[in-house]
């Protein structure tokens, strides 16, 4: 299993910065990808930037440009740095890592989130 642990997350005036931490541990050896899924209120949840496997970095259209997604050297902790925020960044920001089970599958785990809030 791999456990999830997200922080970092707070209040914040439209175009400051926050930075998101996503911590896992257990079977990491075996994630394969980690990333980061946002949820409005009343929206549905919505990727928002991963990393897979070889080390390529995608993201959501609009975030392009403001946010960026890092990992450490170790690969157990994945970082968001999230510049130019907008009252629209508003959301719980949920860590996900996806787990390899066998040649087929995956396992994705997910962290509890953390609340993003930005001001106008």
């Amino acid at each position: 299993q791999v456990q999830v642990a997200e922080s970092g997350g707070g209040l914040v005036q439209a175009g400051g910065s926050l930075r998101l931490s996503c911590a896992t541990s257990g079977s990491t050896l075996s994630v394969i990808s980690t990333g980061w899924h946002r949820q409005a209120p009343g929206k549905q949840r919505e990727l928002v930037a991963f990393i897979g496997a070889g080390g390529v970095v995608t993201y959501v259209d609009s975030v392009k440009g403001r946010f960026t997604l890092s990992r450490d050297n170790n690969k157990s902790t994945v970082y968001l740095q999230m510049n130019s925020l907008k009252p629209e960044d508003t959301a719980v920001y949920f860590c996900y890592a996806d787990q390899v089970v066998d040649s087929q599958n995956l396992q994705r785990y997910w962290g509890q989130g953390t609340q993003v809030t930005v001001s106008s």
